[in-house]
């Protein structure tokens, strides 16, 4: 066993001494010891009760013969990191989460261990740790929030960001707003609707990485207990028969995420974290292939935000294993060889899944939209790339041409909007917010918000080389590569331009010719860093570009 370095022979007594400093027996001791990686803490609602998944995780272990030993990591809330500092250090988090996990797993050599996340950038960087580690492993997480009841209708977290805009837009009250903002988040779990986290939880999932029901169970449901139990059992079948992320996460397995991506219509996230995740695996995920898989994999599910569905319906519809068993229709399918946590392969698990409401998962030869979720956009503003998630795109914005208006931060851009500065055909440009300039590419949830809640959600376009929230929708085009700070063309951007957002043809440009491009660049200086020390300020020195997941160099 791993844990043998300390706790077996004669020279291993002063190890067995400290462990016995905490009260395990030599029984404890001797087993193999699984360690539990969390993020419970009293300031996220998606991570409020993970000290019961972590106990439910802890009694599955012990069922099937192992000593389990949990430790915590940080996490950050998005919702509460919005529109201020603390946003700036939300996606640099990921990198801190994933080297304290490793750092755990190297320095105390766990035999195998569970990963107990929710939460937008734990998920990432809890996989991106374990596929480093590489020792048996799995994930489970708390599972997602309830949806809220309104005025008779389901609301969540983006409803009340929302509802801020329609306040300015004086289309809700400011009583109204209240009464949303007690109604809106029911309970523990991450935000309810296919917003970053459960679109992680999801892909883990899909991955092979997390068991059947990962990404979909309530985190109010008995079975999500049950499931933490199950993952507890399962973490020592690996265990014993060898089985390591590795294994599980190949190409192939990549390729069957990104199909279930474009399937659901995840958040554009997933676009920074999947790659990521995919390095630590050694396995190669150039940006364009998002594209290649959008081409030939269909959107089938319409969930909150872009449509009506929320997780819970999903979960009752079958899941994510019922979702993969429908895209086996498709004429690429999936790759059923790849093996899973279950300790089968995906066929194998596959068997067991059905379709409950074909309205909730629709047949693939009846999707939604004929392509997948999210598009890529190449274009003299992004030759490296940007993002949109065209499933939730109104169809009258699919092409847009507008006017630039430009602002060189998200506070300047929301005042704008809320100041009703903004037109319908307006293009809002909010730049020197990528992984260097934001520092750490700051989510842009409240403009985009705004803009749907002042009511032009049909007729204004909003590009950025920060990235947007899991909850945005209309045709926000993010990471924007390479960004302003880094001399890119979204830093030339002058008021008045015109812009085409051709969603389309996934095409992003500026009617500006290449003679008058150099001329503007001539001039350009690098903007003085926005924090010039600690964590953030090293962040930003060593970050990547968004267009390859935002990785530390």
């Amino acid at each position: 066993m791993r844990s043998d370095a300390v706790k077996k022979g004669l020279e291993r007594a002063p190890h067995r001494a400290l462990f016995k400093a905490m009260g395990y027996t030599n029984e404890e001791i001797q087993r193999p010891l699984i360690g539990i990686a969390h993020a419970h803490n009293e300031i996220i609602p998606g991570h409020i009760h993970l000290d019961k998944i972590v106990e439910a995780v802890k009694a599955g272990v012990r069922m099937a013969g192992g000593t389990p030993i949990a430790f915590a990591t940080i996490g950050v809330c998005d919702g509460i990191a919005m529109s201020h500092t603390g946003m700036k250090y939300s996606l640099a988090s990921r990198e801190i989460i994933a080297d304290s996990v490793e750092i755990m797993g190297q320095a105390h050599p766990f035999d195998a261990m569970v990963l107990v996340p929710n939460c937008d950038k734990v998920v990432p960087g809890m996989l991106m740790a374990m596929l480093r580690l590489n020792i048996p492993a799995l994930m489970v997480s708390g599972g997602p929030m309830l949806t809220g009841r309104f005025q008779g209708r389901d609301v969540h977290l983006i409803s009340v960001f929302e509802g801020v805009g329609r306040v300015k837009a004086k289309t809700m009250t400011s009583e109204e707003l209240n009464d949303l903002e007690d109604a809106a988040c029911p309970g523990c779990g991450s935000c309810s609707g296919m917003f970053t986290a459960n679109s992680m939880n999801c892909l883990t999932e899909a991955l092979g990485l997390g068991l059947p029901g990962n990404g979909t169970i309530p985190a109010v449901s008995a079975a999500r207990i049950r499931l933490a139990k199950q993952a507890g059992m399962a973490v020592m079948n690996l265990f014993h028969e060898e089985i390591r992320p590795r294994d599980i996460a190949t190409k192939e397995a990549f390729e069957n995420a990104m199909a279930v991506d474009m399937a659901l219509g995840c958040s554009t996230n997933t676009v920074l974290h999947v790659p990521a995740i995919a390095w630590e695996a050694g396995v190669e995920l150039p940006l364009a292939t998002f594209n290649e898989v959008s081409s030939r994999v269909p959107h089938i599910c319409s969930l909150i935000p872009g449509g009506s569905h929320s997780l819970q319906q999903l979960n009752e519809a079958g899941g994510v294993q019922a979702v993969m068993r429908e895209l086996l229709n498709t004429e690429f399918g999936l790759h059923q060889q790849v093996m899973t946590v279950t300790g089968r392969t995906l066929g194998e698990n596959l068997q067991r899944a059905k379709v409950q409401d074909s309205e909730i998962i629709r047949p693939v030869d009846n999707p939604y939209h004929r392509q997948g979720g999210i598009a890529v956009l190449y274009g003299n503003l992004a030759p490296d790339g940007a993002v949109v998630k065209q499933s939730a795109v109104a169809a009258e914005m699919m092409c847009h041409t507008g006017p630039a208006r430009v602002f060189d931060s998200e506070e300047e851009a929301q005042s704008a909007i809320l100041a009703g500065s903004i037109k319908p055909g307006d293009v809002v440009v909010i730049r020197y917010c990528g992984p260097k300039g934001g520092p750490g590419m700051p989510e842009m949830l409240s403009p985009t918000s705004a803009i749907i809640g002042m009511g032009l959600g049909k007729s204004v376009a909003l590009i950025t080389d920060g990235r947007f929230s899991g909850g945005t929708q209309g045709a926000c085009v993010g990471h924007v590569s390479p960004e302003a700070a880094e001399g890119g063309p979204i830093a030339l951007l002058r008021e008045g331009d015109t812009i085409v957002v051709d969603i389309t043809n996934k095409r992003l440009h500026c009617e500006i010719d290449e003679a008058e491009m150099a001329e503007r660049k001539k001039s350009w200086q690098p903007p003085a860093p926005k924090i010039t020390s600690g964590y953030v300020a090293r962040y930003a020195r060593m970050v990547g570009s968004g267009s390859s997941g935002a990785i530390l160099k």
